[in-house]
């Protein structure tokens, strides 16, 4: 394992060391079992002890011993037992704060204690049928079973309770030094068993930046089509893990590489086929790339948290430009309005991948706003045009400025310098309007009731293409005097009812 860690990760010396005998720790091992044990070691030994007065077996598994070898923050805890569901909630009751059985159809019970949140699920094998997206699990009756049919040998590692001792069947401690993902049976099993380990085998890549075997690679690729059993919401929660991970670009071009993308963001690949109008990239493909790194590299310096709304629409800004691809005469290549087919070409993906809604509509206004400021120019813009700019990016303001900051992907210098200098200039025009008329607040300067009034009319359609017409005018000319605003309205309404007329 290598010394460099990631984001989030402790840096710690490689596990490394004399060989240790089956079920029992190196010193290294031991010391990284023994960091996990440190803030939460009493709430798992007095677990570790109920199960055993009990006559059972329970192990802590999976992520939180992985996360553990890796000084990563350890969080949520994982944990496998041969006793039953009806057996662990028998055992846990009295002890545990709280316990909810929501996944107990599936072998797991959940419980809190003392402020840690546990999962305790009964050692067990599952497996999909050729055409079910819902997965057949079966109970099991060792520790050993159970480490074999999961996912990767990276977590297929435990650590038996009370006794701390160290379980590693398959070898992933040393494939996680090497940051290797391998499985513990033959890959064409696994992802048979549960397609949906393929897109973990992308995510971890870029999670934990691991790189699969050729065999995990081959078999991802060959068994890429079995997503379609796996349904939607699955899928987007492994590609929401893989956009906030520390590398999404690693995870996008491995989905690529394998085919896997072709089943779940089928819009990305094609975009390889396509050569940008800057005629400064390889493709689209790669520029989109460069952007979601751009993108992620300004999140970082301004102090943002990982953002998936503003890295989806990184990779997602350009995905309109294979459809309104055109030629013209002298060999350009135009792509004519591809911000506003891409918006709803975003919508659609991500509808369908069931992300919220909420996500989908700020993706979608991204990628339909992303070309906007291309026409600031050398910020001729009258104070108008910003007012309408920061107005129709609203709460996604903030974003839109990085994005658009990462969408500057050429190689010239000088006007990479020039359209840096651009945007700095409209912040601060944003900024100072935005201190001088509260912009994130702008409204007309005459509400419903008023133009009611004012108008002699009563509630209805009239009132809303007034009030539209009143906040143009503001946008347009900053605040109004009230008898002015008047005035305008008085002057709209005759005009309006002579075209009615």
């Amino acid at each position: 394992m290598p010394n460099s860690a990631l984001p989030g990760e402790t840096p710690r010396q490689p596990v490394t060391g004399e060989a240790a005998p089956p079920g029992r720790l190196t010193g290294e091992q031991r010391a990284a079992v023994s960091d996990l044990f440190d803030s939460i070691g009493t709430v798992l030994a007095e677990l570790g002890e109920l199960f055993t007065r009990g006559g059972h077996e329970i192990a802590l598994v999976g992520g939180p011993v992985r996360d553990a070898l890796l000084g990563r923050p350890v969080n949520d805890l994982d944990l496998t037992t041969d006793a039953v569901p009806q057996t662990i909630l028998s055992l846990v009751d009295g002890w545990a704060d709280a316990v909810w059985t929501v996944g107990i159809d599936f072998g797991t019970v959940g419980l809190r204690k003392g402020g840690l949140q546990l999962e305790i699920t009964t050692y067990r094998s599952e497996s999909y049928q050729p055409k079910s997206r819902k997965p057949e699990v079966h109970y099991g009756t060792s520790l050993y079973e159970d480490l074999v049919r999961r996912d990767f040998t990276v977590n297929a590692m435990a650590v038996r309770l009370p006794d701390r001792e160290f379980v590693d069947p398959f070898g992933g401690l040393a494939d996680l030094r090497a940051r290797r993902l391998r499985t513990p049976g033959r890959p064409e099993d696994s992802f048979t068993d549960d397609p949906l380990r393929i897109m973990r085998a992308v995510r971890f890549a870029a999670q934990l930046r691991m790189s699969p075997t050729p065999e995990v690679r081959e078999a991802a690729a060959a068994l890429a089509d079995r997503l379609s059993i796996v349904s939607a919401e699955r899928i987007r929660d492994e590609l929401t893990k893989l956009m906030v991970s520390a590398d999404p670009r690693r995870g996008v071009e491995l989905m690529v590489d394998l085919g896997v993308a072709e089943h779940v963001l089928p819009e990305i690949p094609k975009m390889r086929l396509e050569i940008d109008e800057h005629h400064r990239h390889k493709d689209v493909y790669e520029h989109s790339l460069t952007v979601l790194d751009q993108a992620i590299e300004l999140e970082r310096a301004r102090g943002m948290a990982p953002d998936l709304v503003l890295r989806l629409a990184a990779l997602l800004h350009d995905i309109g430009k294979p459809k309104t691809r055109a030629f013209e005469s002298g060999g350009r290549v135009t792509f004519h309005h591809h911000e506003v087919v891409g918006a709803s070409m975003a919508k659609h993906r991500l509808g369908a991948l069931r992300f919220p809604k909420d996500v989908i509509a700020d993706v979608s206004k991204l990628v339909a706003l992303h070309l906007r400021f291309h026409g600031y120019g050398k910020g001729e813009w009258t104070d108008s045009a910003v007012r309408r700019y920061a107005r129709d990016a609203g709460d996604l303001l903030q974003r839109l400025h990085v994005l658009t900051r990462a969408d500057c992907t050429t190689r010239n210098r000088r006007k990479a310098a020039a359209l840096a200098r651009a945007y700095d200039d409209i912040e601060r025009r944003i900024e100072r309007l935005a201190e001088e008329e509260e912009l994130n607040k702008v409204r007309p300067d005459l509400d419903g009731n008023e133009i009611q009034e004012i108008l002699g009319i009563g509630p209805g359609p009239v009132v809303g293409k007034a009030w539209r017409f009143l906040l143009e005018l503001r946008l347009e000319n900053g605040p109004m005097e009230k008898e002015a605003a008047a005035a305008e309205l008085r002057a709209w309404a005759k005009r309006h009812a002579d075209t009615d007329a």
